[in-house]
């Protein structure tokens, strides 16, 4: 200690200045010079050198437990949340992570680093930590961020990641079954109705609406992360026949039994008299109304509560589009309190699920 000190003491500070540089430039060399002639092994057999992995990992670690903050919704471990959730697994993320009762590839077994199989890779993190690494994504591991600018949607997949750890072979290939082999059926069902509150049913829908809606989501101009992944595998040729096919559903059901009685009557109020000289009323869109209207916009009677408030939501904020009129529908949600959108949600829930033509006063 008594050399260390004599040793500073008799050092200035230009010379101390003058080793920083040294050794700033010694290393802007080296660092060079593995980068200039690829002296660093990037060859995944060989994998990282020792010590390297624990630290990336607590670095990982460290760097989500820093920024995931995001509440989880009430609702999050429903059956609906976690249906939809393992529909999307096992589109986008399961040739990585495998399923329950399902083993690796051999290919991914080699990757660098190994993504883990997926019931345990659930490990210990909460809900917010999910949401935050599905979301996000992690560098340099192959992990893809959300091919979405919402959020909001990622909740689902949370609840499946939630469950999947004690989860069985029989029940993810219930969760994951295709009705007739046919992919969209697996959320949409096979007659436009989809059961789940959070997956509009599409049998109240017209064609033409329906094929804007899936030509928007494959060109990126309207975002969700999950139809984005399910219009990657559709090829532009087959949209009019699926918009044909869906719309050619005639509405089955009856109204929401769930609604409150007084909120949905508060909807209606808004949607029949809210409209101004620059924006006019829901319904003179999307009725109740008693004239033809235009099948580009969506019918909502029928629709499911909770999908309709998550969609009002995602224009008020700026995020959704795609359509003829979006900017219109952005005007008319700006300025909706959270009130207002769950009586709106409550009132087009609370009607006979019908098509645009057959919603009339």
């Amino acid at each position: 200690m008594k050399l260390l000190r004599h040793f500073t003491t008799d050092l200035d500070w230009r010379t101390v200045r003058t080793l920083v540089a040294a050794l700033a430039v010694a290393g802007a060399v080296g660092g060079g010079a593995v980068v200039a002639f690829g002296l660093y092994n990037v060859s995944a057999k060989v994998g990282h050198l020792p010590g390297v992995s624990p630290i990336l990992h607590e670095t990982f670690r460290n760097s989500v437990d820093l920024r995931a903050h995001a509440e989880p919704p009430a609702d999050l471990q429903t059956e609906d949340r976690v249906k939809l959730g393992a529909g999307h697994y096992d589109s986008a993320c399961r040739h990585c992570h495998a399923a329950p009762g399902q083993e690796r590839s051999a290919t991914v077994l080699s990757m660098v680093p190994q993504p883990p199989h997926i019931t345990d890779a659930v490990g210990d993190w909460t809900a917010s930590e999910f949401h935050w690494i599905v979301h996000q994504g992690v560098k340099m591991s192959g992990m893809p961020g959300w091919p979405a600018k919402r959020s909001d949607e990622v909740w689902s997949v949370v609840a499946f990641l939630m469950e999947v750890g004690e989860m069985s072979g029989p029940r993810y290939a219930e969760l994951t079954d295709k009705p007739e082999g046919k992919t969209c059926a697996m959320c949409h069902g096979l007659d436009g109705v989809s059961g789940s509150a959070h997956i509009p049913r599409l049998d109240i829908l017209s064609e033409t609406y329906i094929a804007q809606s899936l030509s928007a989501y494959a060109a990126g101009t309207r975002d969700s992360g999950i139809m984005a992944e399910a219009m990657s595998h559709v090829p532009a040729d087959a949209i009019p026949r699926l918009a044909a096919a869906f719309a050619g559903n005639a509405p089955s059901g009856g109204p929401a039994r769930d609604v409150d009685t007084e909120l949905a009557e508060t909807g209606r109020a808004l949607a029949t008299e809210g409209g101004t000289v620059e924006v006019p009323a829901c319904n003179a869109c999307h009725g109740p109304w008693d004239k033809p209207l235009d099948p580009a916009f969506p019918s909502l009677a029928g629709q499911y509560a909770p999908y309709l408030k998550t969609q009002l939501e995602l224009w008020r904020e700026g995020i959704q589009g795609g359509g003829r009129v979006a900017e219109l529908m952005h005007h008319a949600a700006q300025e909706l309190t959270d009130a207002q959108i769950e009586a709106l949600a409550a009132y087009y829930a609370s009607l006979a699920p019908a098509t645009l033509d057959e919603t009339r006063d």
